[in-house]
């Protein structure tokens, strides 16, 4: 390894930023294991989110995980996990931990020799794939590749369930960015006066991200994949539907970016929703508060007050174990008693049918709160609450980025923040 690279790759005040090898050694060996469980030989890891979960980094390449117990793994007496690489395998080799990386690094082989590469390793039954994340172009050269051991299958839910669960040090660095994300808002409240445009304030709070290390991206896992880090919508323009599954559209600054902030102006007397998103070393922290210069109408602040009881109704259902199409049920329905059922989410037709999302490395990661989820949020699961509401004069809400704990819950985002409109 160079000087030049171990120099180029820290963080601030030359922090080392790379993960832990402790945790990429225990992601691997639990991936080996559960697709044992799952009756797989073993899997190939492709997607740049998930070779960064299991390889410290994004580099041009291909994981290969055997199966805890088969002949390629490191106990059935194999060689056990190989990151594949084209390109770069210096970068790749530093981010993995450089000498104390828990897998091999090699020189990705020649499509047509790649089947053949992981029979010597002894592989000899099929593996799986992420088919459903990967496009299909990209995944049928390697379900070519490796067709002599038989059909692959998809094992994208064997990954998305491991993600679902924060270890410790996962937990720590969304603490951390919940506490760039607090000087976010301070940013926000600090720019706020009339006459400015939403991206204006979208400027200064992402001045504040970009300066403490975010990397320019919000993943996410559904097509199209895309997202703006800082919705700041006000007035009228918190009533315009967005174009993906979410309560708030917005204008966004012209039609190809047609969601969230725009060059809309703040004026007085208006809600002004702030929904801001951190990435702190991957990994997402998602907030809401209401914002107003001057006076709101009551019924600005009835809404507020009511999507508070929801989201406490919500929190409380999902602290108490029960399964998170019960905690949704139980949001929708206290929210339709309070006369929001057309608002909820957005306005009809436009409804988004869900109260809360996991969040991690990706924005909308598993479990959500909506129907179908028919389990619990576990110890060690993080996810956004947010219950908003959605009208032609704008919109109102308010979330938070929550952990489920072995005794209950506990909120991440915005300590010292009340669910209570800030006034500029």
């Amino acid at each position: 390894m160079t000087q030049n690279l171990e120099d180029g790759l820290l963080g601030p005040e030359g922090e080392d930023w790379r993960v832990p090898v402790s945790e990429l050694a225990a992601r691997i060996n639990r991936l080996s294991k559960d697709l044992a469980a799952e009756g797989q030989a073993g899997a190939l890891i492709q997607t740049p989110v998930d070779l960064y979960y299991y390889c410290g980094g994004r580099q041009n390449g291909t994981l290969f995980v055997p199966a805890y117990g088969t002949d390629a793994s490191i106990n059935g007496g194999g060689d056990g996990s190989v990151f594949f690489v084209r390109r770069s395998i210096s970068r790749a080799k530093y981010e993995a931990g450089g000498d104390d990386s828990p897998f091999e690094i090699a020189s990705f082989p020649r499509m047509k020799a790649f089947g053949e590469e992981l029979a010597n390793r002894g592989l000899s039954k099929p593996l799986g794939l992420q088919k459903a994340e990967i496009p299909t172009n990209f995944s049928s050269r390697f379900e070519q590749a490796v067709a002599m051991f038989g059909p692959s299958s998809d094992i994208s839910s064997v990954v998305h369930r491991q993600r679902e669960t924060k270890s410790p040090w996962e937990l720590k660095m969304m603490k951390q960015g919940a506490i760039i994300q607090n000087e976010m808002f301070e940013a926000v409240r600090n720019t706020l006066k009339t006459g400015i445009t939403e991206l204006d304030l979208v400027a200064a709070a992402e001045s504040v991200s970009r300066g403490s290390g975010f990397g320019g991206n919000v993943q996410m896992r559904r097509y199209p994949l895309q997202c703006d880090r800082a919705v700041i919508v006000s007035g009228r323009a918190g009533g315009i539907p967005s174009f993906f599954d979410s309560a708030i559209g917005g204008t966004g600054p012209h039609p190809l970016s047609g969601m969230g902030s725009g060059f809309n102006k703040i004026a007085e007397n208006q809600p002004i929703l702030v929904d801001l998103v951190h990435v702190h070393r991957g990994y997402v922290v998602d907030a809401t508060r209401m914002f107003c210069i001057g006076n709101l109408d009551a019924v600005w602040h009835q809404r507020l007050e009511d999507m508070n009881l929801v989201n406490q109704k919500v929190v409380e259902s999902l602290a108490n174990n029960e399964n998170c199409s019960l905690a949704w049920q139980k949001g929708h329905d206290l929210a339709s008693e309070l006369g929001y059922e057309g608002h909820l989410m957005g306005m009809k037709p436009d409804q988004s049918m869900f109260l809360g999302h996991s969040v991690g490395l990706q924005l909308d990661e598993s479990p959500v709160v909506a129907k179908g989820f028919d389990r619990p949020m576990e110890a060690g699961m993080t996810m956004a609450i947010e219950p908003k509401v959605v009208y032609q004069d704008g919109s109102v809400g308010l979330e938070d980025t929550w952990v489920k704990t072995e005794s209950g819950i506990e909120r991440l985002t915005l300590d010292g923040w009340n669910p209570t409109l800030v006034r500029g």
